[in-house]
């Protein structure tokens, strides 16, 4: 499957376009890392465990995302998009979109 974030690929033609597809997922924080997270605050870096969270978030997205794509018959998805959301305190939303497409 080819992802981009554009809205061409590079020597390929777009012969139809299938529609939006989307992935998502929705992660919590866990308690013992937001007491490693509230140390590294103090001190100040890079908090690695929350990194590490959504960087899982973004990959779950992206292969929901493509699964959708599939199931529709898509070999590309163009104009590839992320937006987060604020759920609750401890929770964050990762959404992955964009336009599955057949290109040759």
């Amino acid at each position: 499957m080819i992802v981009v974030t554009s809205d061409k690929i590079p020597d390929k033609k777009v012969i139809k376009t299938l529609g939006i597809v989307k992935g998502n997922t929705i992660r919590a924080r866990h308690v013992g890392k937001d007491i490693l997270a509230g140390f590294k605050n103090i001190l100040g870096g890079e908090i690695e465990e929350y990194t590490k969270l959504m960087a899982e978030a973004r990959e779950q997205s992206i292969d929901r995302m493509i699964a959708s794509a599939e199931e529709m018959g898509a070999n590309a998805i163009v104009t590839a998009r992320f937006s987060t959301s604020y759920i609750m305190g401890a929770a964050s939303e990762i959404l992955a979109y964009g336009t599955a497409v057949v290109v040759e």
